[in-house]
């Protein structure tokens, strides 16, 4: 049995297509897929995004779909009003066109016009914006998200958004941690007893890096969404050309 996973897709629909039929054409139709998390924000369609994994669930597929940082953003500014978090060190809330929260807001209130520029909300206009999403997002799509997994053991991998606290055990992993973590973790070497993949971290083509393997190929920044396949325990990528063999690398390659 084969297994597919993909990165952060943030609101590109068109992405999700391609990385689907990349997937189809792979002969994957009916084995399983790990999404890695945050399927809203940056791009213009969240709201279809996250329709679309409802979907495919609510049809049979054997879809995973972890929760990222940016789904719960959303979720949390819904839910509560709550704009910011204290992991965004810039001090800039969820609705900042650099978080992407402006975008998913318009893609569920398509008459709403959240300019991109420094802190363009203000608190007023937070407030009248909350209820306005409140009836404009389905409660299906907030208990989706507030019910999604954190994490995913699957063919001997752990699959998470962001990672994981090296040396602390599953049951003790915060959920700030899981969907949050980079220092402490990017640059850490360990072997973590198990093959840990995950996104969250942009870059400009997956990368495996021996201890981990990050999916996250940037297609928030308007890079390419790279779905992976583990096919008899080897990884790879695809795209229209067929698969590429996704070869382990050292952090430190002088190490």
């Amino acid at each position: 049995m084969k297994l597919y996973a993909v990165g952060d897709i943030h609101g590109f629909t068109d992405q999700l297509d391609r990385a689907l039929d990349l997937i189809a054409t792979d002969g994957g139709t009916d084995d399983p897929v790990v999404f890695l998390g945050d399927y809203v924000d940056r791009g213009p369609n969240g709201k279809g995004v996250i329709q679309a994994m409802m979907d495919g669930q609510a049809a049979g597929r054997p879809w995973t779909c972890l929760i990222g940082n940016h789904d719960l953003m959303f979720w949390r500014f819904v839910t509560s009003g709550i704009w910011q978090d204290r992991m965004i060190k810039s001090g800039k809330g969820w609705l900042h066109h650099r978080l992407g929260g402006n975008t998913t807001a318009m893609s569920y209130v398509p008459d709403l016009s959240i300019p991109d520029g420094v802190d363009p909300v203000t608190q007023a206009d937070r407030a009248k914006l909350q209820p306005l999403l409140q009836d404009a997002v389905p409660q299906e799509h907030l208990d989706w998200i507030a019910n999604g997994p954190r994490y995913h053991h699957a063919a001997g991998h752990l699959f998470v958004h962001a990672g994981i606290r090296p040396g602390v055990a599953m049951e003790h992993q915060t959920e700030e941690d899981l969907v949050w973590i980079r220092e402490g973790w990017i640059d850490n070497e360990d072997d973590h007893g198990i093959m840990v993949v995950h996104g969250h971290t942009a870059l400009d083509f997956p990368e495996h890096l021996g201890n981990r393997i990050n999916l996250d190929s940037g297609a928030g920044y308007g890079r390419t969404l790279v779905p992976a396949v583990l096919d008899d325990g080897i990884w790879y990528t695809l795209d229209e050309t067929g698969r590429t063999l996704l070869s382990p690398q050292r952090l430190n390659p002088n190490r």
